[in-house]
């Protein structure tokens, strides 16, 4: 049974754990071989082997019951970590920092659209006889600022490394931060720009290991610890803040821009 069958069938209960209400929902599979919990940002949902009753789900609820409350105080201070940090409008978060977006036209009749950091803000010169949409403009000067910081720290890396990339890449991901393909090829995502510089050093750092050592050994996490020393500050940041990063939408944030 696939998940969105088993997600028809499943069904809401609520106990009380660790002093607390907590409501949960039962999804009952066939190809499930025991019970488990998985708790998220949607709540918490059991996965039911057919052949376990609602006797056996209460008590493994209860058995788990100081995790299961752990994890869902976790996402509740994530929640509130990512509201609080959510960027006013007109500005978004650039290299760690929110900043302000301001868009003015050009009273020339410039054919072309002109973006740059300006005593701390990301100003946009329309050209007055620009075609080219703005928000295209502001995404491919954050590449190209994406892509400088990254060929910075790559060519320290990769120094230390003895080991080159064929080639190295600035794409747009949506789930993923950067990548090592088997051809040699890096890639990154241009919204690590966004992040602070210990965040984008970190991601460099890992997928340039990658280029010696192919998987996540116990010797692949030494090497990017020895090359990168905020590898924990920077993965903690990444799970605070990736669903910010990956939801800003440039065209939403430039509708609020300071003209």
């Amino acid at each position: 049974m696939g998940r969105a069958d088993a997600m028809k069938s499943s069904t809401q209960h609520r106990i009380r754990l660790g002093g607390r209400v907590v409501d949960y929902r039962i999804v009952r599979s066939k190809a499930a071989k025991r019970l488990h919990v998985r708790v998220g940002p949607d709540g918490v949902e059991v996965v039911q082997p057919i052949s376990r009753n609602g006797q056996d789900v209460s008590e493994f609820l209860a058995a788990n019951a100081r995790w299961i409350v752990e994890q869902l105080e976790r996402a509740e201070r994530l929640r509130r970590v990512r509201r609080a940090a959510r960027p006013a409008a007109g500005e978004i978060p650039f290299r760690g920092e929110s900043t302000r977006i301001r868009v003015r036209t050009t009273p020339s009749r410039a054919m072309g659209n002109a973006v740059r950091l300006v005593d701390g803000e990301i100003v946009v010169s329309r050209g007055a006889g620009s075609r080219t949409p703005v928000g295209r403009s502001l995404e491919a000067w954050l590449r190209r600022e994406a892509r400088r910081g990254i060929e910075t720290h790559l060519e320290a890396i990769t120094a230390r490394l003895g080991r080159c990339p064929e080639r190295v890449y600035v794409m747009g991901q949506r789930t993923k931060w950067g990548n090592c393909s088997s051809r040699r090829n890096l890639s990154f995502n241009w919204r690590l720009v966004l992040a602070p510089d210990h965040v984008l050093r970190y991601l460099v750092t890992h997928e340039a290991v990658h280029l010696a050592i192919p998987d996540h050994s116990a010797k692949f996490w030494l090497t990017v610890q020895s090359l990168c020393r905020d590898s924990e500050r920077a993965r903690q940041w990444l799970s605070r803040h990736q669903a910010q990063l990956q939801q800003v939408n440039l065209a939403t944030v430039l509708e609020g821009a300071r003209h």
